[in-house]
């Protein structure tokens, strides 16, 4: 994961097998850091590091609570070798 902090918010972009993936760093249980917390390639999901939601990566919707609002997702897309975010 690597984290891309822009003036209006804070985006994770992850490599999920191959596929650059881009979600907000917010959860939307308390508007905590998402992407500091755990994070599994295998199934593309990321736990909230403080209460412990569960997000899909590739939606961004909250699969386990606290949590049960989905967060933004970003298309990913790579030019001339650098990874841009569309937000």
């Amino acid at each position: 994961m690597k984290l891309i902090e822009t003036e209006q918010l804070s985006v994770g972009v992850y490599n999920c097998d191959g596929e650059l993936l881009a979600i907000e760093d917010r959860c939307s249980h308390d508007d905590g850091p998402l992407c500091l917390g755990p994070w599994d390639p295998d199934d593309c999901t990321v736990i909230c590091p403080r209460h412990g939601a569960k997000f899909d990566i590739r939606s961004g919707n909250a699969l386990t609570l606290p949590a049960f609002q989905a967060v933004k997702v970003f298309p990913v897309r790579v030019e001339d070798g650098t990874v841009l975010v569309d937000v």
